[in-house]
């Protein structure tokens, strides 16, 4: 074993692919317990989201037809015939010459294709002008538009966030099979480290900030952490101390000791609990050089450095890795944060800042940032977004190629 020969930031992420495996143990949630658990079973559709042809808007049912020429100043004339109310089928025909009036969200009435809002025509005592023209099928999201019965929803590793738990919802699921929570162990050795919670430092003593800094991350991972303690710079009280843990955990944290330094035991305390051992000893990259990576006994174990911003970096870009895959969630190759061109032309109105919902994709080692079309209505819009691209209240829109922030939301 070469101990300390570095690896490049592409290798460690390789190899932590490569090397750690999910957990098998899985659980069945009702829906408000599973947010940001990992779906351990694909989901299918059973029916047809939406059930019927829904309005996305306050108007009128009309026959697109029957509105082609309006306009502000030769406005279009039709009879107001009835309205449609939230949560009743809609069973009046519409004829040609007439409209109906449905409410956002309600039923689209035979005979009609497309809803003209409000804003675009004026009731005058039943007649209905219209100034606007419209085409088949706008305002309206259509019968199995949003999820199709028999299509694969959600595939297994997806993270469950709020717009999924929606989506879940939205065919009346009301529990899912999940991997169950990682548990870790989080364990810091040094001489020199008291717990944070001492008031008075002697001369060369340091709180033990690294472990609120694991702890505070691993809980918005949704991983319960089970803390260790501090270890003194003794080979074999860090040897038991550790093995103690590592029994009772998913995955092992040793926060310090993983330099070249003479009392610093972390890497033969890690090659000591199991094969195959270590495989990463020491990334090319500042700060968190001195960064150990193991798995013993198919568990994963995690050296970090003892510097708290080395430590924090470290549990970020790599750790998080090892406890995304420890936990079954799906990895693509997309990072946190990224400035993306965009694929296409935006328009947008000044005076306001616009939200796009956008997909990542990855052209010959450059990220573009691929617009989400669809109705503001379409749960699936959400789902399949990896970010939101903000478009400034001071610009009119943004173009082709241009570099925009995304922000992400996976």
């Amino acid at each position: 074993m070469e101990f300390f020969k570095v690896k490049t930031v592409e290798e460690t992420i390789s190899l932590i692919d490569e090397k750690i495996n999910k957990i098998d143990s899985t659980v069945i949630l009702p829906l408000e317990q599973a947010l940001h658990y990992v779906l351990a079973q694909p989901v299918l559709a059973a029916e047809n989201v939406p059930g019927f042809d829904r309005s996305t808007v306050d108007g009128y049912a009309v026959r697109a037809r029957d509105t082609f020429g309006s306009s502000e100043t030769m406005p279009g004339f039709l009879n107001i015939v009835g309205e449609v109310k939230m949560g009743e089928q809609a069973s009046k025909q519409v004829e040609r010459g007439q409209a109906i009036y449905v409410p956002t969200g309600g039923m689209i009435p035979p005979g009609s294709d497309g809803v003209i809002m409000i804003e675009h025509c004026e009731d005058m005592d039943g007649l209905l002008n219209t100034y606007k023209q419209l085409a088949p099928g706008e305002n309206i999201i259509t019968a199995g538009e949003d999820i199709k019965t028999g299509e694969i929803l959600l595939t297994e590793g997806t993270k469950l966030r709020p717009q999924e738990l929606g989506a879940l919802a939205s065919l009346g699921i009301a529990e899912v099979e999940v991997y169950r929570k990682v548990v870790i162990g989080y364990l810091s050795s040094g001489d020199e480290i008291v717990p944070y919670q001492t008031q008075k430092l002697e001369l060369g003593q340091i709180r033990d900030i690294n472990y609120l800094t694991v702890l505070g991350l691993a809980q918005n991972w949704n991983i319960d952490v089970k803390y260790g303690g501090i270890v003194t710079d003794d080979y074999q009280t860090f040897s038991t101390k550790a093995r103690e843990l590592y029994d009772q955990v998913d995955c092992l944290i040793l926060s310090g000791g993983s330099s070249v330094g003479a009392k610093d035991y972390t890497t033969e305390v890690i090659q000591s609990l199991g094969d195959p051992g270590v495989f990463v000893h020491g990334i090319s990259i500042k700060p968190g050089k001195p960064t150990i990576l193991s798995v013993a006994n198919g568990k994963p174990v995690i050296g970090l450095p003892g510097h708290p911003a080395s430590a924090m970096i470290i549990f970020q870009l790599f750790g998080s890795r090892v406890l995304r895959k420890l936990r079954g969630e799906k990895i693509e190759r997309k990072p946190d944060r990224i400035f993306a061109k965009i694929t296409k032309n935006i328009a947008s109105a000044a005076g306001r800042a616009d939200y796009i919902r956008v997909r990542l994709v990855e052209v010959e080692g450059e990220w573009w940032a691929e617009p989400i079309i669809g109705k503001s209505g379409l749960i699936t819009t959400l789902v399949k977004s990896d970010g939101i691209v903000e478009i400034a209240s001071n610009k009119e829109g943004i173009f082709q190629g241009e570099y925009v922030p995304v922000i992400p939301t996976r």
